[in-house]
């Protein structure tokens, strides 16, 4: 009798989540796609503008390098204290 029960337990289970799941599928509907972005930069359409970007990676660069000396003579550092 339980074996019957769990049975019709799981069944139920799985009837009413198919059911939900089909439900919730049917009532949902998309976004509309966005407005395209108005038009900037002297050359139509570009992405960022045209705006430069050379200065700001010699920047970066300079950060990273001096990251990277901070992280060697910490290094270097703990390595003659031990």
């Amino acid at each position: 009798m339980k074996n019957i029960m769990k049975k019709l337990f799981k069944t139920t289970t799985i009837i009413i989540f198919l059911i939900t799941i089909n439900s919730l599928s049917i009532s949902l509907y998309a976004q509309d796609p966005p407005p395209p972005p108005p038009s900037h930069g002297s050359s139509g359409n570009v992405p960022g503008g045209g705006a430069p970007i050379g200065s700001g990676l010699l920047i970066l660069a300079a950060l990273g390098a001096g990251y990277g000396a901070k992280k060697v003579y910490d290094f270097k550092k703990n390595k003659l204290a031990e």
